[in-house]
């Protein structure tokens, strides 16, 4: 539950952190995020299928 908790609040650091990127730096951070593998869905997905 720790990975989660610290998870969690590095999403919320790249939320607070949101309002001082420009529009290159959201894209870029944007497009790092949708590559990112494996992601919080596929872990829901295989927690969901066990």
């Amino acid at each position: 539950m720790n990975y989660i908790d610290d998870v969690s609040v590095t999403l919320r650091r790249i939320l607070t952190g949101v309002a001082t990127l420009d529009e290159e730096e959201r894209a870029l951070v944007s497009a790092h995020l949708q590559q990112a593998s494996p992601s919080a869905q596929d872990v829901l997905d295989a927690l969901k299928a066990r």
